[in-house]
Order: structure tokens, then sequence, then C-alpha cells
């Protein structure tokens, strides 16, 4: 039976759990839903020496890498497959271009999580870039009923997304697949990136609700946080995963994935 260690059981990394349990494996991991004290050495040592699968998706905090910082030197002499939880955000902006592994990272707003992303790389580690992911409790959907949802009107912006389930069907099939899918970075997007005011206006659809009116970023009043998702511009190319492995998204656009969370 396959046993597989978590660093951080988040909402992706929850539904890899669940994923894994499916395929009869044993799964352990940190997080206010694990088994195991992050600052608990002894243990997570414990549960490393008997991992056959190790996945990350702790982000960066205070600008460096929590888990390499703490468990970089016992990671170096991990054998097994190990994996990290990434983001597209280490491409930066890119014009609204289509990038691929081979793009240049480090240039955008997300510098610790670029090199968070080298240093797993250096690793050995099958390194999953992500864009905005959403699913049940977490998307659109709960924006709009909240009053919470905006339309900016910003010509020409897309945006890549995948739907957590599709982050969990991706990953078991790296690690089934074992070396056909080799250490590397890996985009885990689905096929059609989107304009977020295309999103909410088909959650809107799809709610019988009326669509929040058309703004400038000046006039929605948005954190900063929120004025630097608007700040890059790209298309996030799914191809390397799917040669590699076979792999299609469930949900191959925004469309598929909303309609599924609202009949679901």
């Amino acid at each position: 039976m396959a046993f597989m260690f978590i660093f951080g059981l988040g909402y992706s990394a929850k539904r890899i759990r669940n994923a894994a349990l499916k395929q009869g494996w044993r799964v352990s991991g940190t997080g206010s839903d694990g088994d195991v004290d992050f600052s608990d050495a002894s243990a997570v040592k414990h549960a490393l020496e008997r991992a056959d699968y190790v996945l990350s998706s702790v982000p960066p905090a205070d600008e460096s890498d929590p888990v390499l910082d703490q468990y970089g030197t016992f990671l170096a002499d991990f054998r097994g497959w190990m994996g990290y939880l990434s983001s597209s955000g280490v491409y930066g902006d890119a014009g609204g271009a289509w990038v691929d592994e081979s793009s240049p990272t480090g240039t955008g707003r997300r510098k610790a999580r670029a090199v968070a992303d080298a240093a797993w790389l250096e690793l050995g580690a099958r390194v999953f870039r992500l864009p905005g992911i959403y699913g049940p409790g977490r998307s659109v959907f709960d924006r709009i009923a909240s009053g919470k949802a905006h339309r900016i009107d910003l010509a020409g912006q897309v945006f890549s997304r995948i739907h957590v389930d599709d982050i969990a069907g991706g990953i078991m099939a790296a690690m089934l697949a074992g070396e056909k899918a080799p250490a590397g970075a890996y985009n885990l997007a689905d096929n059609c990136p989107a304009s977020h005011n295309a999103v909410t206006e088909e959650a809107c659809r799809l709610m019988g609700a009326t669509p929040p009116p058309l703004q400038s970023l000046e006039e929605a009043g948005l954190s900063p946080m929120a004025r630097g998702f608007y700040a890059e511009n790209r298309r996030i190319a799914n191809e390397k995963i799917r040669r590699a492995l076979d792999w299609s998204p469930l949900y191959p656009d925004f469309s598929a994935g909303l309609r599924a969370i609202w009949e679901g």
C-alpha cells in the first residue's frame, strides 16, 4: 500500500488526499486537518522516512519556503516521488500571450514564489504551476452571493484557471505515471483562458442574477492585492502534461466547471 505525506492540507491538497485514499493509499499530512504537527521535527521525519510520495502545498511565508527552511536537508536525500504546488504567477506579465514551462520566471510580483519554485526544481521535484483555483465553496458564486463580485473594464485582460478536481486528477495521474512524468515543471490549467468578466457573467446567468456594473480599477476600490491580480495578463499552456500523461481536464473551460458547481 502506497504512503503519501502532504505538507499543508489546504483546499487543493485535501482533494488530492481524497483522490489518493480512493486509490487505497495511506495519507498523512500537516495542517489544521492533518495528523502531524509541522513543528514536530521527529514526527515529520518519521513520516518522510516511510513515504513513497511527498507533496508540499505550503506557499512561501516571510519571503522564504517554510518546508524547505525546516526540512530541506532531509528532502534532499528523499528518493521517492516529490511534488510541489506552485503558481503560474512565477511567469509574471506576458501581455496576454501564451506561456509554457520554457518561459522565463521570476519577473512578476510573486518573487518569493519563483524562488521557492526554483528550489523545489533543484531538489528534483515535479513542480505544478497552478493558475486561479476554483471549485465548490471557492468560486465566483460565493462572491456574487456576498455582493463582492465585480467586473473591471480592462480590454484584452485574460486569466487561466483550473477546477480543484482537475488539480487532484492531474497530480494523481503524475504520481501514478512515475517516470513518464519526470521531475520538472508542469503547468496545470484548463484549455480556455478567459476574462474575469466572462466568468462573472456566466455565473450570474446560471444564478439568474444581474451582473455587477462595469467599472474601472479606480472605481472598483480594489485592495492592493486584488489590483495586483489585474497587473498581469497571460494565458497558461497545458500541452506538456497533456502529452506526457494523455491527461485532459474534466472541466476544459470555466463554463463546464461553473455548471458542475452550480448543479452539484
